[in-house]
């Protein structure tokens, strides 16, 4: 089991038990799934930014990303619909934990000047989304060997009614929000 899994079951959901008053450990709000998604609208000219990608989230998650394509055309960015412009992967039950506690506890402090993430950035019902601007934080990633810098967005969705229980869920997980 995933150290932070573990710690979540056996500290994190009595203390959120007591402070939403929940009657059933099944009302208590968990990590559903974590998706990262990194577009790539230069892969239009150079069709290797994708490869890389690809690549670069199947080292940092431990699953192969899938390649997502445009849904429709815009003729100013010189765009057709179904060419491939992203990456995404989606992590699930141990893999998102594994994942989580690398990004809380080795990957976020190597952010440069990093004050905390914003608490601001959740969707209303106990999701958080963070973006990442360069992939280089992941201690995965070789320097050497990318193609170019990219960020990322990553996506935790919980089962959080709210966003006051998503907060709660992701303190106590310790995920570092600003003051």
């Amino acid at each position: 089991m995933a150290r932070l899994k573990q710690m979540h079951f056996q500290e994190q959901v009595p203390a959120l038990m007591k402070e939403f008053q929940y009657r059933n450990v099944m009302e208590v709000p968990k990590i559903e799934k974590v998706v990262l998604n990194m577009g790539l609208g230069e892969a239009i000219q150079n069709p290797k930014l994708l490869e890389s990608a690809v690549e670069e989230l199947g080292r940092i998650t431990g699953q192969k990303a899938v390649i997502t394509k445009a849904r429709k055309s815009i003729a100013s960015f010189k765009l057709r619909e179904e060419m491939s412009i992203g990456a995404c992967v989606t992590l699930r039950h141990d893999r998102a934990w594994e994942f989580l506690d690398r990004l809380i506890n080795v990957a976020l402090p190597r952010v440069r000047d990093f004050k905390g993430i914003s608490a601001k950035a959740f969707d209303g019902r106990g999701n958080y989304t963070l973006g990442i601007r360069e992939q280089l934080i992941f201690p995965e990633i070789d320097i050497d060997r990318i193609a170019k810098v990219s960020g990322m967005n990553i996506t935790i969705v919980t089962t959080a009614k709210n966003d006051e229980e998503g907060r709660a869920l992701l303190s106590g997980l310790g995920m570092p929000f600003r003051k």
